[in-house]
């Protein structure tokens, strides 16, 4: 079950990022409210993931996965370039992420 509270709280850190690019800089209220209520939400099931995974662990995996989303979210909404060195350099954090999985017990 951590590992699913994991991976949830990895796609809400990919909601806030996009919401924080709405939110230019929370001068717009209801994205910072929308960035807020998701940061929230993802810290709350990182902490749920926290209890039986260890911590390195975890927030590796949190971050990669906020990482690879929001890369994904910025090239497939928000124009960004998708060029070679890019993608190569998510798939080696992907890899990382699987490697962690693996090899982590919880």
């Amino acid at each position: 079950m951590s590992w699913i509270f994991l991976v949830v709280a990895g796609l809400l850190e990919v909601g806030w990022a996009f919401a924080l690019k709405g939110s230019a800089g929370f001068t717009r209220l209801a994205p910072s409210l929308v960035t807020l209520a998701l940061m929230a939400a993802s810290f709350g099931f990182l902490s749920l993931a926290l209890r039986t995974l260890p911590m390195g662990v975890a927030y590796a995996v949190w971050t990669g996965i906020g990482a690879i989303g929001t890369v994904a979210v910025g090239i497939l909404f928000l124009g960004e370039s998708r060029d070679l060195p890019k993608l190569a350099c998510v798939t080696l954090i992907a890899l990382g992420i699987v490697g962690l999985k693996l090899f982590t017990k919880g």
